[in-house]
């Protein structure tokens, strides 16, 4: 039979586009954070520069303004007379005092004096944007990195699935396995039916999403995952399954989702 276009596909990347919902945008910009961790990483890094960049050269122009406003520019090689910041005579180098300030390096050729109010203001405020800006960037870039999506390339499915006896019930099963030596931590296992179907109404559900028992009640959901282990759903009477035969099981058009949840061992 030709493949069908399936629901989630093997990597677990989910065919489905939202459209025509109308304030996606500000949606989107409400939730900031998790959108830059969504992006990809080549818009992830052009953000992260052009926010520092931006960042900096707007605090170092700050500074540039103050010399200027108060005359240090003309005479910043005047030993008797007191700058707002110590060698600081043009845009450049007011931008290296910012740079020398914000990352702490203090070659201490440049620094600010206390006959300047206002640029103690506006150190406290670079102070405080600073690590406003480092939070939310690093923490932005370090959720990127840690995200597990390259760890799932090392949990194996089985791929098919197979349906036979086993203690003498009629079970689907299919197999599991990690690559890793590092464990999962309390790994849990669902499965999902996405099926289409009727209601007695005569409403039709597209996408109805039936739970499959692979051991929830006797918590054979939760996995020790040390070695490749078969799950089974056994179909008995409770079993979406349960009225399909062999025949007809090839004529329906349904899709099982597994998931598998746990913690990173190495990572958390």
């Amino acid at each position: 039979r030709g493949k069908r276009q399936r629901f989630v596909d093997k990597n677990g990347r989910c065919n489905v586009q939202h459209g025509n919902l109308g304030g996606e945008t500000s949606r989107y910009l409400s939730d900031l954070f998790t959108t830059l961790v969504d992006l990809k990483w080549r818009w992830n890094l052009f953000i992260f520069i052009l926010t520092y960049t931006v960042a900096w050269l707007f605090m170092a122009s700050m500074w540039w303004v103050i010399a200027y406003m108060r005359g240090d520019l003309n005479k910043a090689h005047d030993d008797s007379y007191t700058p707002c910041v110590a060698n600081v005579y043009n845009f450049p180098s007011a931008f290296l005092f910012f740079i020398e300030t914000e990352a702490t390096i203090g070659y201490g050729y440049r620094y600010i004096t206390d006959k300047c109010p206002e640029g103690i203001i506006l150190f406290l405020f670079q102070s405080i944007l600073g690590s406003i800006v480092d939070a939310f960037l690093i923490g932005c870039m370090f959720i990127k990195m840690s995200q597990p999506k390259k760890r799932a390339e090392t949990l194996m499915f089985s791929e098919h699935a197979a349906i036979s006896m086993r203690d003498g019930k009629l079970t689907l099963m299919f197999r599991v396995g990690n690559l890793r030596n590092s464990h999962m931590v309390s790994a849990q296992i669902r499965c999902k039916l996405l099926k289409s179907r009727q209601t007695p109404e005569g409403e039709f559900l597209p996408l109805d999403q039936l739970e499959l028992d692979v051991g929830f009640s006797t918590g054979a959901d939760q996995l020790f995952l040390v070695s490749p282990l078969t799950i089974c759903h056994v179909i008995d009477a409770k079993s979406p399954f349960y009225e399909l035969s062999q025949r007809s099981m090839h004529s329906e058009q349904f899709e099982i989702v597994v998931i598998l949840e746990g913690i990173v061992e190495t990572t958390g």
